[in-house]
């Protein structure tokens, strides 16, 4: 079996030139080929399947996708061919012919969580990355019909494609799932290291003098996401000492001790700044803290500077409204909050501070519906977290599942 990778890319010729054709055979009237009947369709498609069937189970994967693709070129809109079509093609690394043959399937069969995963894994191996991402998350909606290897790899490169796109607290909370396993291999500890330095690299992209850095940071990320507290605060430690001028050791440390102290938390997140003035993400989580502490007047330049340096990050529209509601500043608040809203709308958080802020402005039928939407969104967060409780690590080179 192989291992997990990802996959797809846009089956070539999927019409196969005719031997007449090929050979330049005449087109005139007296030499056009005689329509087949329906009879003589059905029993050429019949002899497609039962060949291709025999190939592939015998692993003759050569001929089985020659078979398949007489059987779908006769029904174009039979699922299953192009369901062993993709299965087969990725099965032989050929990710561009996989990826559109699950194209063709999930044109006739949207819901096929499995097939979704498959199509982004295809779309992650041709550097697909953003239908990947989308499609994986598709399929992790969907699920996975049992298939519990091919669910452990989509949840790995999904998590990976977050990091790449640089939401690494979405791609942490990912991660997270695999410890419900207990089985969090190398793979998930060099993950984790990319979520901890905030490194928007793919594995394969790390530089060699930044891999060690990493596999020690992973070992404290694993440790904090499993509520290991010594166990991270002792990998934290060495990380700090041997890493102190990398701006996110100190961040992520920062995080780490807000848990238990948030004065110490805040030395490490004003490190991080002084290290890079630009750390939108230090300016987050201490413009969070002052106004969990009511220092409004302090949250409010470092909130208004992070959204200033990254104005589609919603926790940063979040916490500046929220300084601004305390503030008296209602239209400036619902402003920020709405903008939250919009780029953000299934973060049940967002819609509870913009119901507030309506409160607070008297606009009740405006404050009663982002409630109602807060609701809705924490039961389905809830439902969705009660299905999640168990995960599988990927294997030890988590490249490619089995799809079955």
């Amino acid at each position: 079996m192989k291992n997990l990778v990802t996959l797809f890319l846009p089956i070539s010729m999927l019409l196969i030139v005719s031997t007449s054709a090929a050979l330049g055979q005449s087109t005139s009237k007296r030499d056009k080929p005689v329509p087949k009947s329906a009879v003589d369709v059905n029993a050429e498609f019949d002899k497609a399947v039962k060949a291709g069937d025999e190939a592939r189970i015998a692993s003759r994967l050569d001929e089985a996708i020659e078979a398949y693709s007489q059987a779908v070129r006769l029904r174009p809109k039979w699922p299953d061919g192009w369901w062993y079509l993709g299965a087969l093609y990725y099965e032989k690394d050929l990710y561009a012919q996989g990826r559109d043959a699950f194209l063709n399937l999930l044109a006739l069969e949207p819901n096929r969580g499995q097939a979704w995963g498959l199509l982004g894994l295809c779309q992650y191996q041709t550097r697909e990355y953003e239908p990947a991402v989308v499609a994986l998350q598709r399929a992790r909606s969907l699920g996975f019909d049992g298939n519990q290897e091919l669910e452990s790899v989509v949840r790995y490169h999904t998590a990976l494609l977050y990091v790449r796109f640089e939401y690494f607290e979405i791609a942490y909370d990912i991660l997270k799932e695999f410890l419900r396993a207990g089985n969090a291999g190398p793979k998930i500890v060099e993950a984790f290291g990319l979520t901890i330095l905030r490194m928007p690299f793919l594995p394969n992209e790390i530089p060699p003098d930044k891999r060690d850095e990493v596999l020690l940071a992973g070992q404290a990320g694993l440790s904090m996401a499993a509520s290991q507290s010594d166990d991270a605060r002792k990998a934290f430690d060495t990380l700090v000492s041997r890493y102190p001028d990398d701006p996110n050791v100190h961040y992520s440390f920062g995080v780490f001790l807000l848990r238990q102290d948030a004065d110490p938390a805040l030395v490490q997140f004003k490190r991080a700044l002084e290290l890079q003035p630009s750390h939108q993400a230090a300016m987050v989580q201490m413009a969070f803290e002052y106004l969990k502490r009511g220092e409004y007047n302090d949250a409010l330049p470092l909130a208004e500077k992070a959204v200033q340096l990254a104005p589609k990050m919603y926790p940063a529209r979040n916490v500046l409204g929220r300084v601004l509601l305390e503030l008296g500043q209602l239209d400036r608040s619902i402003n920020q909050l709405e903008e939250g809203v919009r780029l953000a709308p299934s973060i049940p958080e967002m819609h509870f501070a913009l119901a507030r802020a309506y409160t607070r402005a008297g606009r009740k039928q405006d404050a009663d519906r982002e409630r109602d939407i807060f609701k809705k969104l924490q039961e389905k967060y809830s439902q969705k977290n009660e299905a999640a409780q168990t995960g599988t690590s990927p294997t030890e080179n988590p490249e490619k599942p089995n799809p079955q």
